[in-house]
């Protein structure tokens, strides 16, 4: 049986995007200095990611510098605009797109572009927002029926992340969201993240990619300026994903304030057993009907291996 994950790179069409293997890659940004220490890069990896000082020389700073360009190519634009308009608006943040399914290792590089980014002099401010606090609260989702389809588009209260990424890209002073514990598995009521007019906005979640709903013509993809699909075959995700959760199982879970406590005292086979459940009744589910088909709407596409090496990079033709 064919790989979903993989067939729209492999059927031999021509497609949008240029294909560069690691290698060609990294080359695109030979001169280009790591801002980093090791010790910085350990501390940014995910659980079981072996991020290291080859993968962000070779992958994610060319990958900051490209984005970098972009960001100056819109400023550039929008000073172009202000002049044909006659007036002086206020640049508006750079707004990136982070997506992928759940365990491909998309909040690490959410957080090392961040960083990266942050080195550049042309965007020193950059915020991180993920869209796991617009999640509604598990209250909410089990009026709803909704609990087990948590991470599904219907989970989100994607009205209020569409107001939050508009008023940011808008320029508002001062933008607030919901805060998401992921020891309690909740919002935190009256917590909350301030975003005060970064020079970039990184939005990091599951479906930010996904087009319009029926009858709604706008979306929060829609506001992004470049966009990150963070790609894996599918077995290899469902294989960190139960690694993943072996490591929480052990680690994370015995907290008794955790809201999985309950794995805590599970046998190895057991939590491997409840991983592997839970990946194929939720997880794959919602990668193959809602995350992989947004994969073609990204910019640039970062194909991973399964040691969770990038080893091609796919960047819209412009």
């Amino acid at each position: 049986m064919s790989d979903p994950a993989a067939s729209l790179w492999n059927n031999g069409h021509t497609t949008p995007f240029v294909e560069l293997d690691r290698a060609d890659w990294a080359a695109l940004a030979p001169t280009t200095q790591l801002p980093l220490r090791e010790t910085e890069i350990v501390q940014l990896r995910g659980l079981g990611e072996p991020l290291d000082l080859g993968e962000v020389t070779d992958v994610y700073l060319p990958v900051s510098r490209l984005l970098n360009l972009y960001a100056a190519g819109a400023s550039q634009l929008h000073r172009a605009t202000s002049d044909f308009l006659g007036e002086r608006a206020r640049r508006t943040p750079f707004v990136i797109g982070v997506a992928g399914s759940v365990a491909v290792g998309k909040s690490t590089i959410a957080r090392l572009l961040r960083e990266l980014l942050a080195r550049w002099e042309d965007t020193p401010r950059v915020e991180l927002v993920t869209t796991d606090g617009f999640l509604f609260p598990n209250a909410e989702l089990a009026r709803r029926g909704l609990m087990a389809r948590k991470g599904f588009p219907e989970s989100y209260d994607r009205r209020s992340l569409l107001r939050f990424v508009s008023a940011v890209k808008g320029g508002a002073a001062e933008v607030r969201a919901p805060f998401y514990s992921h020891l309690n598995y909740d919002i935190v009521p009256d917590a909350q993240i301030v975003v005060r007019q970064p020079d970039v906005l990184i939005v990091e979640g599951l479906n930010v990619l996904a087009p319009p709903t029926t009858g709604h013509g706008l979306t929060v993809s829609d506001l992004f300026d470049f966009t990150v699909y963070v790609d894996a075959r599918t077995q290899d995700i469902a294989r960190w994903y139960v690694d993943r959760f072996l490591r929480l199982q052990r680690g994370a879970f015995s907290n008794p304030k955790s809201y999985f406590h309950r794995y805590a005292t599970m046998t190895e086979d057991e939590a491997r057993r409840e991983a592997r459940r839970i990946w194929d009744e939720i997880n794959e589910p919602n990668l193959v009907q809602n995350i992989l088909p947004t994969r073609s709407r990204a910019t640039l596409v970062l194909r991973k291996d399964e040691n969770h090496a990038v080893s091609k990079v796919l960047l819209r033709k412009l």
